[in-house]
């Protein structure tokens, strides 16, 4: 188990990292997520040993790293973005020679080297210069190393950067394994990554905790507005006439392109209130016929979009606060909302025929 209590960093004035707490139980993996610039790599940095924090403390399985850190830093494996290998070495050398430098002897060394290199599947290229493996076996070598010795916790850095989507799957199938017998900690900024591995994730931005909690529950807390994409055939005027009739849509995005004839959008509404029923009615009546209709599902890539503040303008963040202001659910309301929208995507393509329409 890791612990870090009111931990802080400083470069003169500026707080890389601003009392931050947070414990990773054992048995766990848990994601470690921020913007560039959060401070991420910095507590990674501290915690394992490798710079001082200027306050604060970390405890790892008890015993604080400042206090004894040659005990608290055998219960750390460590696999950085590169891994620090020997090229002319063979797989089975460097692993000997990391197994000796953290005081595995004799006969159990080579047992643990074996074992190791089972679990993470490079028994097959045991005896390869590390020079000539591919991308993906360097990591699993990294990773075996920091496997060595099997500490309590390891600490992973973006361990499936630059791998391809077969090397990212087993990666992935190593890390859950990983879990049955150690405490891990996952940087990554492969979102996917994080939604299939981690039990829980935190995410930081300017040096602070912004949430901590499962993938699962992040999304479905910053799904605040329910999205439903919809393509419909027909003149834009004639759709605007019947959406502007329907007051439970609070903001509505245009496709930047569509098939002929027909206008695709995204509709939100209030509380997530499930319109489809009534849309497919108001449309049927109008004459205009569904092309497609899906409801909108919120990726943890968007979830930490929005709550760490960036891009919020691809998801309608200023029309939603200015439908935010608006108290009345009346028609009124949303036939200013769909007219709103309608008029920006006519402004938006006035523009890009250099203002002649």
């Amino acid at each position: 188990m890791i612990e870090v209590k009111h931990l802080v960093k400083r470069y003169g004035k500026h707080a890389a990292v601003n009392d931050l707490s947070f414990k990773v139980d054992n048995g766990k993996v848990v994601g470690f997520l921020g913007p560039n610039g959060a401070g991420k790599s910095t507590t990674m940095n501290m915690i394992t040993g490798y710079i001082a924090p200027t306050e604060g403390q970390i405890l790892v399985d008890g015993v604080d790293i400042a206090d004894n850190p040659k005990v608290a830093k055998k219960n750390i494996g460590y696999l950085p973005e590169i891994p620090p290998l020997y090229p002319d070495l063979r797989v089975r050398e460097y692993l000997n020679f990391v197994a000796e430098i953290k005081g595995v002897k004799g006969k159990k060394r080579a047992e643990m080297v074996n074992e190791i290199m089972t679990r993470v599947k490079i028994t097959d290229v045991s005896e390869r210069l590390i020079r000539h493996l591919s991308k993906g076996y360097k990591q699993r070598v990294g990773l075996a190393e920091a496997m060595m010795n099997y500490p309590s916790m390891v600490i992973l850095d973006e361990p499936s950067v630059g791998l391809d989507p077969g090397q990212t799957i087993e990666m992935r199938e190593i890390i859950k394994e990983l879990a049955k017998d150690h405490t891990v900690l996952l940087s990554s900024h492969i979102m996917q990554e994080i939604s299939a591995v981690c039990d829980e994730v935190i995410i930081i931005n300017e040096g602070q905790i912004l949430t901590i909690d499962t993938p699962q529950n992040i999304v479905e807390k910053m799904n605040t507005n329910s999205g439903l994409h919809i393509v419909i055939k027909g003149e834009k005027e004639d759709i605007k006439n019947a959406l502007r009739t329907i007051p439970e849509i609070v903001d509505v995005k245009y496709d930047e392109t569509c098939e002929e004839n027909t206008i695709g959008m995204t509709l939100y509404t209030r509380n997530g209130i499930d319109i489809r029923e009534t849309i497919f009615f108001k449309l049927s009546e109008a004459g205009l016929p569904i092309m497609e209709l899906e409801r909108e599902e919120l990726t943890l890539e968007q979830a930490f979009i929005r709550l760490t503040g960036e891009g919020s303008r691809q998801f309608g963040g200023k029309k939603k606060k200015k439908a935010s202001r608006k108290k009345d659910s009346s028609e009124e309301e949303a036939e200013d909302i769909v007219d709103e929208a309608v008029e920006e995507t006519d402004n938006d393509e006035e523009n890009e025929n250099g203002g002649n329409k």
